[in-house]
């Protein structure tokens, strides 16, 4: 059993759930949070009174889950990465459980 974690913008979210389905992920738990990309000191010094939102609606899911899943999971999230028209990919890493109860 491992730990998957998938990261990604608001928008995305109906598609990251038709994800979880095909690779057979059915218990999985997600959050709102809010993204935020690094800008260099100039552009945040711009923008320091400015009001503009620096950060983005994103969603957190994750899931304990087996390997196979995981993989198809990974495939899936490639596939949807390659054919992207934003810079917002689809994020995922796999975190290793010693043990659960």
């Amino acid at each position: 059993m491992k730990l998957v974690i998938v990261t990604s913008v608001g928008d995305f979210q109906k598609e990251i759930l038709r994800l979880f389905k095909k690779a057979n992920i059915e218990n999985f738990s997600s959050s709102d949070i809010e993204g935020f990309k690094n800008k260099t000191s100039v552009l945040m010094e711009s923008q320091w009174f400015s009001g503009e939102k620096l950060s983005n609606a994103s969603d957190l899911f994750f899931s304990f889950t087996e390997d196979k899943h995981i993989d198809t999971l990974f495939d899936l999230i490639k596939a949807f990465n390659a054919n992207l028209e934003t810079n917002n990919p689809i994020r995922a890493i796999v975190v290793p459980v010693e043990r659960f109860i």
